[in-house]
């Protein structure tokens, strides 16, 4: 019956070790990608502070305010992929830097209207929830990408994880958090270990004073 009992107890420590080791898996391979993928935006934005920083074309960017609701909202991160601007067309959603800001400045909203002159290639472009269109046009090398997909409300975390202290806490605490639950995973198996070896030995032990037991009584 006690050997019933630690088998059922090693194959439910086996199990939940496994379940742990699967667990630890997924941390990682999700983890570690988020992490490098931050540092490489953290290091081109370092070396190149006038660009738009992305991996492989696709280019992530913060929506801060309202004028594409409601399909694009406030606090959205938005992936834009770089695009050749000539094949742009009415309808496309565009990221673009701002011709009335400073330079670095982005804008996201949609063409409405495409003019290409002896000037160059120029877009006309309007935020959806916006009653008039933007004051100036667009000119095509001003053009970051093309609106892929977003993330919702996530900007104002990528706004802090910009910070030293956001930085800090997006790196170390979740490798802390990775190596602590490692840690805690090995002491339980361990522990588990340890128990099971304690109740084989006592059941050996029973089972010896058992086996003298019956062997006085025959004497006897």
């Amino acid at each position: 019956m006690v050997n019933e009992n630690l088998t059922t107890d090693s194959k439910k420590s086996s199990t939940t070790h496994r379940i742990f080791t699967i667990i630890g898996i997924i941390l990682c391979v999700i983890l570690a990608p988020l992490l490098i993928f931050n540092l490489i935006l953290v290091i081109q934005g370092v070396v190149n502070p006038e660009e738009v920083p992305g991996i492989a074309g696709y280019k992530p960017m913060m929506v801060l305010t309202e004028s594409m609701e409601d399909y694009i909202l406030a606090g959205d991160i938005i992936i834009a992929k770089e695009i050749d601007p000539t094949t742009l067309k009415v309808g496309d959603v565009i990221t673009f830097f701002d011709p009335t800001g400073n330079g670095t400045s982005t804008v996201t909203h949609r063409i409405i209207d495409i003019v290409n002159d002896e000037t160059g290639l120029w877009f006309q472009t309007q935020g959806d929830n916006n009653n008039t269109p933007d004051r100036e046009l667009v000119e095509a090398d001003a053009v970051i990408g093309i609106y892929v997909f977003r993330i919702p409300y996530i900007a104002h975390v990528a706004l802090f994880m910009q910070t030293i202290p956001g930085l800090i806490i997006s790196i170390f605490v979740p490798l802390c958090a990775f190596v602590g639950y490692d840690l805690i995973r090995r002491r339980q198996f361990e522990k588990k270990k340890d128990e099971d070896r304690d109740a084989l030995l006592a059941e050996l032990e029973a089972l010896r004073a058992e086996k003298n037991k019956k062997n006085e009584d025959t004497q006897v």
